[in-house]
């Protein structure tokens, strides 16, 4: 089987694609959208985002501290690729897409209500990379919508359509194929 072979290069795909909801000191709320999120821990839970140093965002992340990560769905794919291309430094993204901004448990910045899930973050490091910068979180709290939820309170991701991120596209997640643990289970 013939390969090509391409220069050095971020080929990991596809990614989760979130909207990063942020706040600076005076309250004024942004909304970016984030391809390069990821699990670094479960114990402490802890995630990382990264960003260009230039996007409006980054220098409020620094500066307080504090993001929400907003998991995004089918419903939200319009405004996850517009809160990716527009700056905030031009446009109020929470008024412009009609998006409705909630107060969280344990930062300032605000939650995304139309998110199905939403996590609460402290930095608590800034890796400065070379074109980004990483910042690794603390998760803080995690809130889940309940209409996700059945009557034996599992929930149930899959109804809200979660989107992923691949070579330009925005994909909603499909069929299941199976569970953790499926290939050696005991028939």
């Amino acid at each position: 089987m013939a390969r090509e072979i391409w220069k050095p290069g971020n080929m990991l795909y596809p990614l989760p694609v979130v909207m990063v909801s942020v706040a600076d000191r005076e309250g004024k709320a942004n909304i970016i959208t984030v391809a390069w999120v990821g699990t670094v821990c479960t114990n402490p839970p802890m995630v990382s985002i990264s960003l260009r140093p230039e996007r409006y965002s980054s220098p409020i992340i620094k500066d307080t501290g504090e993001f929400v990560i907003n998991l995004t769905t089918r419903q939200l794919a319009f405004a996850t690729d517009y809160c990716g291309v527009k700056s905030g430094r031009e446009v109020d993204k929470f008024k412009e897409l009609g998006l409705t901004p909630l107060s969280a448990k344990e930062v300032q910045a605000p939650l995304i209500a139309e998110s199905p899930v939403n996590i609460e973050c402290r930095v608590r490091q800034v890796m400065p990379l070379g074109s980004h910068d990483m910042f690794l979180a603390d998760v803080a709290a995690v809130h889940a919508d309940e209409k996700y939820m059945d009557e034996n309170h599992k929930f149930h991701l899959d109804k809200a359509e979660p989107i992923v991120y691949s070579h330009g596209a925005y994909l909603v997640c499909g069929e299941q194929l199976g569970t953790f643990g499926y290939s050696v289970k005991k028939k």
